[in-house]
């Protein structure tokens, strides 16, 4: 049978923490991952910038016979899935599915918070984009969202940074800000999942009471209850066990490098043009 494989697409590398939680819960399943690295990163551009990008990157997946895609990137859930689902799906692929990561994250933030505060870390275009502040308050309309951009992380993460003594200044700047909004938060939400590669120093710099949830997990078993509800989807995808990987970036080593501290596992990746992407 023609391979047809679950797709995973991210601005870089952070969909990666994504993915790694993914594979752990639904093993055996083929995958390939797709990291649009040379025109990232994606959280300071524009909409339309960003629907063009991830619609590109989308459209390769399913030429590569991918029947269901995951957004694995809060910035392009934020700013693309709505249009990818509701107009260009409809147009020219009503067979094919795409998921994001805000809504299953959303549906259960909530239920992490005691005092009913939320704290949203995130890029700046998922923090503009209120896309956190409407699907919390349609799930639990009763929770207080406040929201953060912190738009040195994920560059500070992408190069190679973040363990370094020098971070901890940028990690705490954000923090600061975010506290600043209300001292009752006692859940933070990190909407960005390259930020899980510094969960360690977020933690350290707040208070121990305070949870601080990455999505990976969350996105995994959202996606297992979805197949379980879905077996015209389930049943068309190959289940060989492969992973394989491309970037947009022609430095495959590099990308090769980081990809693995943030699957906790060897990457070894295919080179793929951003100007041989499927246009729109």
């Amino acid at each position: 049978m023609h391979q047809q494989p679950i797709g995973i697409f991210d601005s870089g590398f952070g969909g990666l923490t994504v993915f790694k939680s993914i594979v752990e819960q639904l093993p055996g399943y083929d995958y390939i991952y797709m990291g649009d690295n040379a025109r990232a990163p994606y959280g300071n551009r524009s909409f339309n910038t960003i629907h063009q990008y991830t619609w590109e990157c989308v459209q390769w997946l399913f030429e590569q016979g991918c029947p269901l895609v995951i957004l694995a990137c809060n910035t392009a859930s934020a700013k693309a899935l709505r249009t990818i689902q509701q107009q260009d799906l409809k147009s020219g692929y009503p067979d094919k599915r795409v998921l994001g990561v805000i809504r299953p994250t959303a549906e259960v933030i909530g239920d992490y918070s005691q005092t009913k505060e939320i704290g949203v870390l995130g890029t700046k275009g998922t923090v503009q984009s209120g896309s956190y502040l409407l699907e919390i308050q349609n799930f639990f309309p009763d929770i207080k969202v406040h929201q953060q951009a912190c738009p040195l992380w994920v560059p500070l993460i992408e190069n190679g940074e973040y363990d370094q003594p020098g971070a901890d200044y940028f990690v705490k700047l954000y923090l600061d800000q975010i506290m600043a909004q209300s001292q009752n938060i006692d859940t933070i939400l990190l909407a960005c999942t390259h930020y899980p590669l510094i969960q360690q120093k977020i933690e350290a710099q707040l208070p121990a009471n305070i949870k601080v949830v990455a999505q990976g997990d969350i996105v995994a078993k959202s996606l297992v209850d979805y197949l379980q509800r879905h077996p015209e989807i389930e049943s068309k995808l190959t289940k060989n066990g492969v992973n394989k990987f491309y970037t947009t970036t022609d430095d495959t080593a590099d990308f090769d490098h980081h990809a693995s501290l943030f699957f906790s596992a060897p990457v070894k990746s295919t080179f793929i043009s951003a100007n041989d992407l499927v246009k729109c």
